[in-house]
């Protein structure tokens, strides 16, 4: 499974289209945080040391960012044939879609890890010198963890469903705007009431701000591990259909 993991990894990190989304990404999340004055998220016009406009974009970006990086993960063992190889190695189907899975989280992670920096430069600028909520930081970088690894699990099963790479980035894409955004505008569409409610509850966007405040709750951290589970076993349930 670890030969699996380093394989996609390496196969990602050296292709084109890998540096290609990476240094947008990073590229986007910068201009956007020190270069832009009124883009609504600048750190230096805010006059405030916090990374609040980081934690605000980066979900935004991730729609893009996370299913480009899932669209080949199983696409492209479906449309080279060798789907059905990788499948003969003495792994468990779930054990492939995890390993699979764990390699898609590192690379958003590994995306991610650069804009350590900006922690860095606000500790710098602030007044008095290091006077930022480290804690608060660092909880809200564990829920964009938590947020990558579920649109990641996302990516993963639209990738299982066509061979076609343009068709999983576009399946992605959709889907995961739905789970974010989604909900929480079908919840208002409902109007109060427990069933509003309930839909609400079930859109991960209120499960990212509860946590991007640096708050970690036992029930946001459960609501993503289950995303994540779910589509896991969506994906293996698919991939075992082709012995059906």
């Amino acid at each position: 499974m670890r030969s699996l993991i380093l394989k996609e990894i390496n196969a990602f990190l050296n292709s084109l289209i890998g540096t290609v989304v990476i240094t947008v990404f990073l590229l986007t999340i910068s201009l956007f945080l020190w270069i832009f004055p009124d883009s609504g998220f600048g750190i230096l016009e805010s006059g405030q040391a916090q990374l609040d406009p980081l934690f605000a974009i980066t979900p935004w970006v991730y729609l893009l960012l996370i299913p480009a990086i899932t669209m080949r993960l199983f696409s492209e063992e479906r449309r080279a044939g060798t789907l059905e190889l990788l499948l003969t190695r003495p792994l468990t189907e779930f054990q492939v879609v995890f390993a699979k899975f764990t390699s898609g989280l590192l690379l958003v992670i590994i995306s991610l890890l650069p804009t350590l920096v900006y922690v860095l430069i606000l500790r710098a600028i602030s007044l008095p010198a290091g006077n930022i909520d480290s804690g608060a930081i660092m909880g809200s970088y564990l829920g964009l963890t938590f947020l990558g690894g579920a649109f990641v699990a996302v990516g993963l099963f639209a990738s299982s469903v066509s061979e076609n790479q343009v068709v999983a980035f576009i399946v992605a894409f959709f889907l995961c705007l739905f789970l974010f955004t989604g909900l929480e505008s079908l919840s208002v569409m409902l109007g109060a009431g427990p069933i509003s409610s309930i839909v609400f509850d079930l859109g991960i966007q209120a499960h990212y701000l509860s946590m991007s405040r640096g708050v970690i709750d036992s029930r946001d951290v459960v609501y993503f591990i289950s995303v994540i589970a779910l589509f896991l076993v969506l994906t293996r349930t698919l991939l075992e259909s082709r012995k059906w």
